[in-house]
């Protein structure tokens, strides 16, 4: 597929959705509480031809997906910065203990109560996603550095170096990241903005016709969403 126009990286934070979007001459950051409010703000300022998101979009019915598998071995030593999507029906479940066991029973191993979290977001993305209004795309921050410095990364982006490697790596490939960035420099981290900008280059390569799918072709589940991650 191939689009052109606006694109706009998204990435989860404190105060919820933290965006990045590229086609001006600098790049713009918002910053809202649920993404449908996030892509409205950043479309008062033109329409987005793609939307990329790090969060899981196409649910498991049973084992793990494999875009979360080739994901891994993409980012070597950060491995363990890609979780393995719960099944939908742990996601579906009350509380995480009974989360938990479904999924050990399903894809043969429980899930951590920070994964479980993410369900209320997860499925925020997923009914904004399921409108069709946008091209949504999922993506994960780890892979697109990778895919930018041509290696994994070793550093950690909570740490200084990590920080500046990858603020380096983002204007390397023509996306500035400076100033305070209003009101989202004010209420994301450090890490979310610099994933929002990653999962904007990502977006602006799908957008380009240019991004790798991981697997290629998607995988599908019975939510009929063609789950990849997109790089």
């Amino acid at each position: 597929m191939q689009t052109t126009g606006r694109v706009l990286g998204v990435d989860a934070c404190k105060a919820g959705w933290v965006g990045i979007a590229l086609g001006e001459p600098e790049a713009q950051a918002y910053v809202a509480a649920d993404i449908e409010s996030l892509v409205r703000l950043a479309e008062q300022h033109g329409p987005l031809a793609v939307v990329a998101i790090d969060i899981p979009i196409g649910l498991p019915d049973a084992g793990r997906r494999e875009a979360d598998s080739l994901a891994r071995l993409r980012i070597g030593s950060r491995w363990s910065s890609v979780f393995m999507t719960p099944v939908r029906r742990a996601l579906e479940a009350p509380d995480h203990p009974t989360a938990s066991n479904i999924n050990r029973e399903l894809a043969g191993e429980g899930i951590s109560v920070q994964a479980f979290g993410l369900k209320v977001k997860l499925f925020d993305v997923e009914r904004f996603a399921r409108r069709g209004s946008h091209v949504v795309i999922e993506v994960h921050p780890e892979v697109s550095f990778a895919q930018m410095a041509g290696h994994s990364l070793t550093s950690r982006k909570s740490t200084w170096a990590g920080a500046e490697q990858r603020r380096e790596l983002l204007r390397e490939h023509g996306i500035a990241l400076s100033g305070d960035l209003g009101l989202a420099g004010w209420n994301a981290g450090v890490d979310d903005v610099l994933d929002a900008g990653a999962a904007a280059w990502s977006a602006r390569r799908f957008a380009a016709g240019e991004a790798i799918s991981l697997p290629d072709p998607p995988e599908q589940f019975s939510d009929g969403w063609p789950a990849a991650i997109w790089v």
